[in-house]
């Protein structure tokens, strides 16, 4: 009784390995940042956090230079960033700090200002 009981135990143990399907993650990904982005919030890690969280706002503006993005701080600052028509994506439009941008998805890209880091949605044209 005792391995039918154990043999049942690892039939339910294999089917937990299977990994994750990167594809479908990044899918699904590119299509949160999407949405939250048409809603106002974007995913904001600050002050080097490590993890993201949906509480950083994002409003488009036009102006002479072309779009800039504002995007809203939790704790009430915010920053400047210039979209681009270069392939670099964006760059601080203000302060001293660069932005570093990074293709982490299709569709999604991540900028850096200073200990600050924000996921964008964007046009990577499937660069990853």
């Amino acid at each position: 009784m005792k391995s039918i009981a154990g043999a049942g135990l690892l039939l339910v143990l294999a089917g937990c390995n299977a990994g994750p399907d990167n594809g479908a993650l990044a899918e699904a990904e590119a299509q949160g940042s999407n949405d939250a982005a048409i809603s106002g919030r974007i995913d904001c890690a600050l002050g080097g956090a490590k993890l993201f969280d949906r509480t950083c706002t994002i409003a488009e503006m036009s102006s002479a230079d072309g779009t800039i993005l504002i995007v809203g701080r939790s704790d009430s600052g915010y920053r400047r960033l210039q979209v681009t028509t270069d392939g670099r994506g964006v760059v601080s439009a203000d302060g001293v700090d660069p932005a570093k941008v990074t293709v982490i998805g299709d569709g999604v890209i991540e900028v850096a200002v200073g200990p600050d880091r924000y996921r964008l949605p964007a046009n990577t044209g499937g660069a990853k």
